[in-house]
């Protein structure tokens, strides 16, 4: 009987106590909070469009179950900001959350669309407050909104839009930015785009499914023109223009892909691009055949595939910068004209895309080409920087029995397996007062750091000829009237 009663008295003491510590609340002092983040950071919001809801988890890393007295925004009713605490809406009071767990509270915001434009861009910033065991806390949200105007509205996701104005001209002149949402065709049209003008296109994946998988592409956030459509960009040094996505929040200031990109249609004449920059999509330009694109003091980076793109086109080039392109940056396809003055173009990344890339073939079963289309190619080459990571930043892809014709001058190449006898092993000799550039050379004052200026010891100092009709850089600065510098800069001595 002894042994029974000692047994029962034993097991009820374990029962009693296993019950107690877990739900009682900790009051200590050193009740602290941890959080997903310290800054809670919104999508850019153009203001008619709002924004995605956002999250920030709150931990409870000891092993008592803690009380939080309050959560709120420090505005109140006053706040842009709305919060959702675990599930309820509204401020938080008395919030518990067990040992080793956690809670989510989501935010949202909504900006007036009906603010001056004096008003915008402009940062809407609060803090979200929490209290625990008289420990005050608390996580910054921030979101940037803008007046906009949307093409052909907010709404147009996957769709398609055709700016026609009958042959006349759509001039986008407004100091607010235009947000183009699905796919914009340019018909029948003239889009004349003011100096200072910010465009932000609206990216989007869609999946469709083929014989064997499942794959994805960009359908939406592309700028087109058809053979009646025409785009003219007026930037200026002092307001030069921009395109790209819409994502302007911190993470995704440098990330590729982030919409389609510009396609010159067949037959689109007279394109014209001054002082405009042009990043963060998957392709920059691709002008097709017959079209014609004369693009200056421009910047293309941040791509996901080509920079600049000609199929059988004619494009003039000068004074750009190209660089952080995923495929290779300056290519020219199936013959064509082209013009390449004073630009720089760096291939940087993956060994098999090439700076340049020239070819009067186009092969239209890739990769067996048992089907290969052919038109002359001419191209010249002049003060330009052609230089990568690769062994070769010059590719030169050539069919027999149709022109090929390209005139290098005063350039630095990178070229090693191209030299191989059964390639061009004359190009050094063909290239007229060029450098074979070597990984040891001074070339860039900080290439890590994106910043193509020259080095004070680059070997592109005083190795071109002067051109009259670009006699200023990139920058604006006056290139030297008898020994230039080669590429879209000059150096500054100071």
């Amino acid at each position: 009987m002894k042994k029974i009663l000692l047994f029962t008295a034993v097991v009820f003491t374990i029962l009693l106590n296993s019950c107690v510590p877990e739900t009682e609340i900790y009051t200590g002092s050193d009740a602290v909070l941890g959080f997903s983040v310290d800054t809670l950071r919104f999508d850019t919001v153009f203001t008619a469009q709002g924004s995605a809801t956002r999250s920030v988890k709150i931990y409870n890393d000891l092993d008592r179950t803690i009380e939080i007295s309050e959560i709120k925004l420090a505005r109140g009713d006053q706040s842009k900001f709305r919060i959702n605490v675990d599930g309820l809406p509204g401020d938080g009071t008395n919030i518990e959350i067990p040992p080793n767990d956690s809670i989510y509270v989501f935010a949202e915001v909504t900006v007036d669309p009906d603010q001056a434009i004096s008003e915008s861009p402009y940062v809407i910033q609060e803090d979200l407050s929490f209290l625990t065991n008289g420990n005050a806390q608390r996580v910054v949200l921030e979101a940037w909104g803008q007046n906009a105007n949307y093409i052909p509205n907010r709404f147009n996701n996957g769709g398609i839009a055709v700016l026609d104005c009958d042959g006349g001209d759509v001039i986008w002149d407004d100091p607010k930015p235009y947000v183009i949402f699905g796919i914009m065709v340019i018909d029948n049209c003239n889009l004349i785009i003011a100096p200072g003008t910010n465009i932000y296109v609206h990216g989007g994946l869609e999946s469709f499914v083929d014989e064997e998988d499942m794959l994805q592409f960009f359908n939406d956030g592309r700028i087109i023109t058809t053979g009646t459509g025409r785009i003219e960009v007026n930037g200026t040094l002092e307001e030069p223009v921009t395109i790209q996505g819409d994502r302007l929040e911190e993470g995704f200031a440098d990330v590729s892909g982030q919409w389609f990109g510009i396609v010159l249609g067949a037959g689109s004449k007279n394109n014209e691009f001054n002082h405009v920059t042009i990043k963060n999509s998957s392709l920059g330009i691709a002008v097709d055949s017959a079209g014609t694109l004369e693009i200056e003091n421009s910047k293309i980076f941040n791509t996901a595939s080509h920079g600049l793109f000609g199929i059988h086109a004619e494009i003039n080039a000068s004074n750009c910068l190209l660089y952080n392109n995923g495929a290779t940056a300056l290519r020219a396809t199936y013959g064509g004209n082209y013009d390449f003055k004073s630009t720089t173009v760096i291939s940087n990344g993956d060994q098999a895309a090439s700076a340049l890339s020239l070819s009067n073939l186009l092969c239209t079963d890739f990769p067996t080409c048992s089907n290969i289309l052919r038109n002359p190619l001419n191209a010249r080459v002049e003060n330009c920087i052609l230089v990568g990571s690769g062994n070769d930043e010059i590719s030169l892809i050539e069919i027999e029995d149709t022109d090929f014709n390209y005139d290098f001058r005063n350039c630095i190449v990178k070229v090693e397996e191209i030299l191989m006898a059964d390639q061009y092993p004359n190009f050094l000799e063909d290239c007229e007062n060029c450098i074979s550039y070597d990984r040891s050379d001074a070339l860039f004052f900080d290439a890590n750091e994106d910043d193509y200026h020259l080095d004070t010891l680059s070997i592109a100092e005083e190795r071109g000829f002067f051109n009259p009709d670009y006699p200023l850089d990139l920058d604006g600065v006056m290139r030297d009237m008898e020994r230039p510098d080669i590429g879209c800069y000059e150096y500054v001595y100071e």
